[in-house]
């Protein structure tokens, strides 16, 4: 509940000090931490928002976030703020519930919720690699109010029991990584990367939805849970290749969230 209780408080406030920082050069201080973050093209500096706080890979920094042609590229032209967390030691410690991470990214959301007018109705959360990883850990520890989980190759351990959850899980990952890899379930069960959310949201049998691309060279399969108990959705695509971030995956799932015609 601490990311909606901060979130809701600032907005009813009305606190908005919209400190020029986050750039490239100038990550904006947290304690002793620091994050970066990009405004979407366009943004007229009063519209609220829509967020993706995205969780770098290992040994990165959120200064390559916000300059990335498969991240930026796909929030600056969809009216997304992107905010980009500064892992300490350039990495992420989500292995367990009681990681100091979780609570310093709310404290993140909270600091640009102080500065820019920001939807809280529609907060999103991903991640790459290990920073996926963190997202997934992230919303299972705080993300009541999250709207979805945005994941790239990269997951919590099955056996895992969240406390909290998002609205929605959306999660690709590649059938021939080997960094983080692929986590393929008994009898080569390949909807096993989504099997911790599968049951916690209690979903029915997945319903395979066919083939799509964002890039002709790159075929997904999606496969999505839709009738779960509790309301949440799952969906999952898969591709043959490695661990990457997939050309245009981040910007389609943002037009399906946002309500907007795919475009790449």
């Amino acid at each position: 509940m601490r990311l909606i209780f901060v979130l809701l408080v600032l907005l009813v406030a009305g606190t908005v000090r919209a400190e020029a920082c986050g750039g490239v050069d100038d990550a904006c201080l947290l304690g002793e931490r620091s994050y970066n973050l990009r405004l979407p093209d366009d943004w007229d500096g009063q519209t609220a928002m829509p967020v993706l706080l995205h969780f770098h890979g290992w040994m990165r920094q959120g200064d390559l976030v916000i300059q990335h042609g498969r991240i930026a590229a796909s929030t600056v032209r969809r009216g997304v703020l992107l905010i980009a967390p500064n892992g300490a030691r350039r990495t992420w410690n989500f292995w367990t519930a009681d990681t100091e991470d979780v609570g310093f990214a709310a404290d993140v959301l909270a600091d640009v919720a102080a500065r820019y007018p920001i939807d809280a109705e529609r907060i999103y959360v991903s991640g790459y690699s290990y920073g996926s990883a963190m997202a997934w850990r992230y919303v299972c520890q705080n993300g009541d109010g999250v709207r979805a989980l945005i994941a790239v190759a990269g997951t919590l351990r099955g056996k895992e029991r969240c406390p909290q959850g998002p609205g929605e899980v959306r999660h690709v990952h590649g059938l021939d990584d080997t960094v983080m890899d692929f986590p393929m379930g008994p009898g080569g069960d390949t909807t096993w990367p989504v099997k911790l959310w599968r049951e916690q949201f209690g979903c029915d049998d997945g319903v395979p939805t066919g083939p799509w691309q964002a890039r002709d060279w790159l075929t997904f399969e999606r496969t999505e849970w839709r009738d779960c108990a509790d309301g949440q959705s799952v969906i999952l695509d898969l591709h043959p290749g490695g661990h990457i971030i997939p050309h245009g995956w981040l910007g389609r799932q943002l037009d399906e969230l946002l309500g907007l015609a795919p475009s790449y």
